[in-house]
Order: C-alpha cells, then sequence, then structure tokens
C-alpha cells in the first residue's frame, strides 16, 4: 500500500500502463470539500504538472476577490492514485494551491497550512517527523429528508437499524427484527450488523487507492460504523482522510445507500468522532515514550498535550468547526469534553492507548469530529503542541483513571478540570482571543477571515432557527 508512482516520469508510465484517458486534479477548500477539474490524458504535460493548471479562485468560497481570481493548482504526483469509481480510466491527483500574486503556497489553502506546520516543526528542530493516526466514524443510513423553510424546520433520516423501524411495514419480506437498538451497536454479528458486506466492499476499495486497512466493525450508535487504517505522516494522514471519505460516500451510494460524517445526526445515540492518534519523533526515536513513567508518556509528550489543551477554544474552532460538533460533545456519548488525560480511559479527552513498547506510545486526542477540515485540524493539533513544548508545558490536570462521565457538573468544578467549549461560538471567540501560537502557519488575516465565515455560515443561521424542541418548550408559555 502507499504511493503508485514517485516522479513526473513514473507518473506517464503508469498511466500508460493504465490506459489512463482522464486526469482528474482535486484540491480541498475551507470546510474540507474536495473540488476537481478533469484533463484528458492527452492534454497534460509535464510542464503542467511541474509548473501548475490555472483556475479560478474566486468561485471557491470564502477564497480570492474577483479582480485576483487567477490562480494555480500545484499538482502531488506521488499523490497519484486511479479512481475506482469512474467508468473510463481516470487517475486523480491531490493539489495544493499556489498564489500567483504573492509567488507562494496559498494562505488559504488548508493542504500548504498543514505543509507549512510541518516546515515549522523542522525550523524549531523539535522532530522530523510527525504521525497522525485519524479514526473516522461514520454512519449508513436509507433516506435522508431535509426541510428549511420560513416556517417549518425539519429532518429525517431512516435506517432499517433504528429502533424506531420495529413497526416499519417492509411488504413481502417483512420485518425481521434484528436491529442494534440506541447504544447497542458495538460488534453484533449477523444479522443484527447488516452492512457486514458493505464494509468490506468499502475497506477493499481503499486499498485499492492506497489505504492500508487494518479493520472494520459496526460502532455503538445504530447505523454507525468505523473502517481502521494506519497511521502516516502529518500531509499523507489528512489526504487518506479525504480519500477515506470520498471512497465511503461513493460505496455506499453505489448500493442505494448515503454516508455521512456528520457529528451528531441522530439524537440520544452516539455520535461520529475522528479520534486522532499522534507521536512525534527524531533521529528514529519516539520523542513520547519514556519507560517508566505514567503510560511510558514522556515530558515532551505531556508538554505537547498541555499545549493543545492550554488553546482548547482555538483548537477546537477547528477540529470541531460546526455547531452540530457541539451537540456530539455531550457527557453520556463517549465523547469526552474533560481535557485530562488517562491510560486507556476513553471518558477523558486524551486516552493513552495500550501500547507495548515505544513504537506504539502515543497520544488519542478524542474529541475532533470528521467535519473538520483534516489538514486544518492536524495542522492546528501540532502547532498547539508545539507551543506547549517550546513554553516548557502549560499546567496539566490529571491523570484520572476513574470513569468522568459521572461526574457531575459540580464536581468538574471542584476539581478544577478544564473543559472545551461549550458552543462553536465559544470556541470561535476563543480564538479571536488566542491566536499567536498559529503564526508559523496562520496570519491574523487568515483567522479573522476563518472566524467570520465560521460564524457566517454555522453560528448565526443556526441560532436563527427554531427547532421542534423549542416549540415543545415554549410554544404554549
Amino acid at each position: 500500500m502507499g504511493k503508485f508512482v514517485n516522479n513526473t516520469e513514473e507518473f506517464f508510465s503508469f498511466c500508460k500502463e493504465n490506459e489512463v484517458q482522464f486526469v482528474d486534479f482535486r484540491f480541498t477548500d475551507i470546510k474540507g470539500a474536495w473540488h476537481h477539474i478533469s484533463y484528458r490524458m492527452s492534454a497534460v504535460t509535464a510542464g503542467q504538472l511541474e509548473g501548475g493548471l490555472p483556475f479560478d479562485g474566486s468561485s471557491i468560497e470564502n477564497w480570492q476577490p474577483i479582480n485576483e481570481s487567477d490562480m494555480l493548482l500545484q499538482p502531488d504526483v506521488e499523490s497519484a492514485f486511479l479512481d475506482p469509481f469512474t467508468a473510463d480510466s481516470t487517475i486523480i491527483v491531490i493539489c495544493d494551491v499556489y498564489d500567483i500574486y504573492k509567488k507562494e503556497l496559498y494562505a488559504k489553502c488548508p493542504r500548504s497550512i498543514a505543509k507549512k506546520a510541518l516546515q515549522a516543526l523542522a525550523d524549531k528542530g523539535v522532530a522530523d517527523a510527525a504521525y497522525f493516526g485519524p479514526e473516522n466514524e461514520f454512519f449508513i443510513f436509507d433516506d435522508v429528508k431535509i426541510i428549511d423553510n420560513d416556517n417549518q424546520q425539519s429532518f429525517k433520516v431512516e435506517t432499517d437499524e433504528g429502533h424506531w423501524a420495529d413497526n416499519a411495514d417492509y411488504g413481502e419480506v417483512g420485518n425481521m427484527g434484528h436491529r442494534p437498538r440506541v447504544k447497542g451497536g458495538y460488534f453484533p454479528v449477523q444479522p443484527t450488523d447488516p452492512a457486514v458486506d458493505l464494509r468490506a466492499e468499502m475497506m477493499l476499495v481503499l486499498e485499492q487507492v492506497g489505504l492500508e486497512v487494518v479493520l472494520g466493525h459496526h460502532e455503538v450508535a445504530q447505523g454507525q460504523h468505523e473502517i481502521g487504517i494506519v497511521y502516516s505522516d502529518i500531509i499523507t494522514a489528512a489526504d487518506n482522510v479525504q480519500k477515506y471519505k470520498y471512497v465511503c460516500k461513493m460505496v455506499a451510494h453505489l448500493n442505494g445507500k448515503t454516508c455521512t460524517f456528520m457529528p451528531k445526526p441522530i439524537y440520544n445515540d452516539n455520535g461520529n468522532g475522528m479520534h486522532v492518534h499522534q507521536s512525534l519523533w527524531k533521529d528514529g526515536k519516539n520523542l513520547f515514550y519514556k519507560e517508566g513513567e505514567y503510560a511510558n508518556l514522556s515530558k515532551t509528550a505531556l508538554d505537547y498535550l498541555s499545549g493543545i489543551f492550554a488553546h482548547k477554544e482555538a483548537v477546537a474552532s477547528f477540529t470541531n468547526p460546526s455547531t452540530n460538533s457541539f451537540k456530539r460533545l455531550l457527557p453520556g456519548f463517549e465523547a469526552p469534553r474533560i481535557l485530562t488525560y488517562s491510560s486507556q480511559n476513553r471518558s477523558a479527552a486524551c486516552r493513552i492507548p495500550y501500547g507495548a513498547g515505544e513504537g506504539a506510545t502515543r497520544i488519542e486526542t478524542r474529541f475532533p469530529d470528521s467535519v473538520a477540515c483534516p489538514y486544518l485540524a492536524f495542522a492546528v493539533l501540532m502547532i498547539a503542541g508545539l507551543d506547549g513544548i517550546e513554553k516548557g508545558g502549560y499546567d496539566l490536570v490529571g491523570p484520572f483513571n476513574e470513569d468522568l462521565f459521572e461526574l457531575t457538573r459540580d464536581e468538574i468544578a471542584e476539581r478544577k478540570i478544564p473543559e472545551l467549549p461549550n458552543t462553536f461560538r465559544d470556541a470561535l471567540e476563543g480564538l479571536e482571543k488566542d491566536y499567536e501560537f498559529l503564526a508559523p502557519i496562520m496570519s491574523p488575516e487568515y483567522v479573522k477571515e476563518y472566524v467570520d465565515y465560521m460564524f457566517e455560515r454555522h453560528v448565526i443561521p443556526v441560532e436563527g432557527r427554531p427547532t421542534a424542541f423549542e416549540y415543545i418548550s415554549t410554544y404554549s408559555c
């Protein structure tokens, strides 16, 4: 698994061997969404791959003004892989965005920002490698209906796994009744887990596009799933998230289903997270490892974690960048918001996974979710962690080995355990006050534009819309 080509010459040889007809150039916007443009293979030259391809940056939301719209896609040929879904042989190439006006990588390109984080790591001399291992959960539904009108706000998702389908009429096929129930979906076998073949198809296709797949299973919630892949360097790990989401959505789509990575699509059941495993290495040594310390964690690891927690609002504004994200971060749904660490304890915001020896020692931040742009989320986590190392460590509460989900709000306050912000608004307002540590990867102007954009896209529209529960709680007052 991994790379299919290493340079431009190999790229053209690979395309010839696979009778490629189209080259699909893809890049990521501020939301983490992929965009693409397809070229005929015959029209692609080595000069274009090395010099870039023009496109209109003003047509991408919150990017360039129309009077400075010309930009370049800078292909990364080492990212190339064959699209498993197109009728005609198509190769996908992931691109960075180049700013022709400033003659540098574009300041708003998430992949370019992640590369700046990698450069900052090298400049600081702390480490020469950063490894990230995201765990992306997702739901598979049979049907989704959404109404967003001035006089009507509603959504409805359907899955045969939902307990609400107990009385559904399936005609001659019949209602078989095997369902995981609320919070009952972890590791059941068929027929309670009806998606074994669908997940298997996803896993095989993920391997086709270069990911090293380890496992797949049903997750806790009704209709929820996860596929485990091997960790990688920060850029490749983010690229892999984009591939992962693309493959899962397309395989579901081609099977008459719909796949979503939305953090909290169902009330009263677990939501989708993107747990992020992280470690820093130098000269082949794991800087997070020190034998004999708590969970074999070094001071460097704890200082790194303290930086993430110290900048909790700023970090959360990138790792949990939606109002829906904070609906997941509630007690009782395995989405920890309490900012402490613990060995093998999933109720802490940072878990130290069980692992034997230096190679497996790492931290796992459990609060991020998959609506995050992976390049931005990973870059901000690492820059916050590096700030913690540079400062010699911020105050860090813990470790705690107890079930933190059982603590009341008063107990959390009495023990002075910090928590994540309560809402996306809180996170963004915190970012407005705490952004200096992001200087290696983001300018103050970028941060302001990001905050303004997220307020307009997420916060204000959601805060202005009444919900069904508000009718129940206030209509008759």
